[in-house]
């Protein structure tokens, strides 16, 4: 099940919050090749976070998922997920970190 969380410092108040979290869970679906019923997104606002040194809108993200992550998947989400804050939170791209975890590789190196 991928779980995509994101803090951003951008008021949601106001916002089209359905169709961000439509638009997520879709690309999420797509890319990492599971169900849309199985995609969890999660997205925080008015946090405090600053990039660089200031408070423009900024987002620091992370996508945890078992299976279906690879370094192609990994360039796939960065650019759509960065594209979709950017149309719809007015976050540049360049403002914008993923963090991508494949659940499976953490459970396989693991000594327990």
């Amino acid at each position: 099940m991928p779980c995509l969380d994101i803090s951003t410092n951008v008021n949601l108040d106001g916002i089209e919050t359905d169709s961000l979290f439509s638009d997520l869970t879709k690309a999420v679906s797509q890319i990492v090749g599971k169900p849309e019923n199985f995609v969890m997104i999660l997205v925080k606002g008015s946090v405090a976070l600053t990039f660089g040194g200031n408070k423009e809108p900024a987002a620091l993200a992370k996508i945890v998922s078992m299976g279906g992550i690879n370094t192609e998947v990994k360039r796939k989400l960065i650019v759509t997920i960065g594209s979709i804050l950017q149309n719809k939170l007015f976050i540049p791209r360049t403002r914008f970190v993923l963090k991508v975890f494949n659940a499976t590789t953490a459970q396989k190196s693991s000594k327990l």
